[in-house]
């Protein structure tokens, strides 16, 4: 879940755009407003905006956008909801609220429309919104299970040129092959099938690594100018992870079940403590001292049941 926060001075613009029809819109809140058509909506905003004139840009518009793999989840009530706490938590409340889904995009997204005169004729405060607004997207992501892209996922690399556009290629083979293999001599090798050349960085003149460096397209990459995750010591640190893995799968499926006699089943916790007694028990060749043992095993039994019982 992102949010991208913008504010104007046009409500009859930003009503015009979210209600669209070509965007397939449908309203999910309308808060304090006449809702007869768009004409109506924005006279509402306009008039209770005029409470407060000072203000230069009284209109609120902010779109919140959810990944493609949420779509089946967020049901239009679900999305109102989120919409409505995500606003909540932004002190946008007491105010002029319009909630509308669009349906023209691949992910699921909706447009809020919210008039920064809030009812009372105060102005709704905007400080700091893109770093509060970051933050609540954040736990509302985590609170009801959302994906959670990365920000490389949300980049449209259709529209990326060079080097961007081979730094994102880099990315996608990395996250793929660095969970596949054992060893950095596996990654090269499997890098280079794909057209990626992989070397070491050195301390000065020793042998000592200090990074590595991925190159495609005669473009060259540090592996932590890519993704943190990429750096030398934490890919070898996921291949160490990926080979221990491996080693314990192999040993799990190379052991052999051990072939044991069939024991009775005991029936209560009586049984189990007397087949205990017995595996205990000294050879019966001691005489009185087998006799003096068992009774004083039927003691500590017969006390131990005294105190389990409730």
């Amino acid at each position: 879940m992102i949010a991208k926060i913008v504010k104007g001075s046009n409500f009859r613009g930003v009503v015009n755009y979210i209600l669209d029809k070509e965007k397939d819109a449908k309203i999910l809140v309308c808060d304090g407003l006449f809702a007869e058509n768009k004409e109506a909506i924005a006279n509402s905003f306009e008039a209770q905006a005029k409470m407060n004139p000072k203000v230069a840009k009284s209109v609120g518009h902010i779109a919140l956008a959810f990944s493609k793999e949420d779509e089946q989840r967020l049901t239009d009530r679900a999305m109102a909801g989120i919409a409505l706490e995500y606003l909540e938590k932004m002190g946008v409340k007491d105010t002029q609220i319009l909630v509308v889904r669009h349906f023209d995009k691949e992910h699921p997204h909706v447009h809020i429309a919210f008039n920064r005169i809030a009812n009372d004729g105060r102005t709704i405060s905007d400080r700091n919104e893109r770093i509060r607004s970051t933050r609540i997207c954040k736990e509302l992501t985590r609170k009801y299970n959302l994906y959670f892209a990365s920000y490389k996922e949300q980049v449209k690399r259709h529209r990326l040129k060079e080097p961007d556009k081979t730094k994102y290629e880099l990315y996608s083979l990395l996250k793929s092959e660095v969970l596949r293999c054992g060893n950095w001599q596996q990654l090269a090798v499997n890098l280079e099938q794909q057209g990626v050349e992989m070397q070491f960085k050195y301390k000065g003149k020793s042998d000592e690594v200090q990074g590595v460096v991925f190159s495609k397209n005669s473009y060259s990459f540090s592996g932590s100018k890519i993704d943190r995750q990429f750096s030398h010591s934490k890919i070898d640190a996921a291949l160490n992870a990926n080979r221990q893995e491996e080693q314990q799968r192999m040993m799990t499926s190379n052991q052999v079940p051990e072939q044991s006699t069939p024991q009775f089943e005991p029936t209560g916790s009586d049984d189990l403590y007397s087949g205990s007694i017995g595996l205990l028990m000294p050879d019966a060749t001691n005489g009185q001292a087998d006799e003096n043992y068992f009774e004083e095993q039927l003691k500590r039994k017969k006390k131990k049941q005294r105190k389990i019982r409730f």
